[in-house]
């Protein structure tokens, strides 16, 4: 029944000019708002319909779940869980996706950037630079708390920036929630959505920047929601 329900979205899609027209979806999915679990499916629009891409991917996400963030699409009135700094949640909504990213060149059809240990992703909320993807070292640097951007671990190794809040951009509100990736991982995490490496890699060939690609993620009953707000 969820199924068809997310299908009838996919097919029924209405108009708003706040979102742009895209040929790419990745679409995530939970059961509910709490969980840290969920899967992960791709689309691709072609003709007049949507069909799907590749195999449905298990993911983790936030480890307390999910929570309305701040991207594309209109948060409602009444939403009751709104996405905030450090509160281990990942984003709802519909979020267009910057550069992708690793530790390594890799040659793809999507804008890519070999990020260094001296790479920050500010998340100090009393910064400047307040999710903000910053080179430490030509900045004047004002912030207590930040991510590597490159580190031992591999779980920056493959990446995709989601532009939520406003990431390097005007705009960010302050405590609405910073450095929100797809990457990889294997448990729940502060707030970004992660999958292994191999479909990590697989995802980032498949984008295409002219397919102007976003992300659709929230619980089954949201996201046949927020497909309705899709050209």
């Amino acid at each position: 029944m969820r199924k068809s329900l997310l299908i009838l979205a996919l097919l029924t899609l209405g108009v708003y000019a706040q979102i742009p027209e895209t040929q790419q979806l990745i679409v995530v999915t939970t059961k509910d708002w709490s969980t840290p679990n969920g899967t992960l499916q791709r689309y691709e629009h072609e003709g007049d319909h949507w069909h799907k891409v590749g195999k449905k991917i298990d993911i983790k996400l936030g480890r307390n779940g999910l929570g309305w963030g701040i991207g594309l699409h209109t948060t409602p009135k009444d939403a009751k869980i709104i996405k905030k700094e450090g509160d281990g949640k990942a984003p709802a909504g519909i979020f267009s996706l910057k550069q992708a990213f690793g530790y390594f060149p890799f040659v793809v059809d999507y804008p890519y950037e070999v990020y260094k240990a001296t790479d920050h992703c500010v998340d100090d909320v009393n910064s400047k630079l307040y999710n903000k993807i910053v080179d430490s070292t030509k900045v004047d640097i004002d912030y207590k708390s930040k991510e590597h951007m490159r580190f031992p671990k591999d779980y920056y190794k493959y990446g995709i920036v989601v532009n939520h809040n406003h990431i390097d951009e005007a705009g960010a509100k302050k405590g609405a929630g910073s450095c929100i990736f797809i990457h990889i991982k294997s448990i729940p995490t502060a707030g970004c959505t992660v999958i292994r490496e191999d479909e990590m890699k697989e995802i980032i060939q498949w984008l295409d920047e002219k397919k102007n690609p976003l992300l659709v993620q929230g619980t089954n009953k949201i996201v046949s929601s927020l497909m309705k707000e899709i050209k």
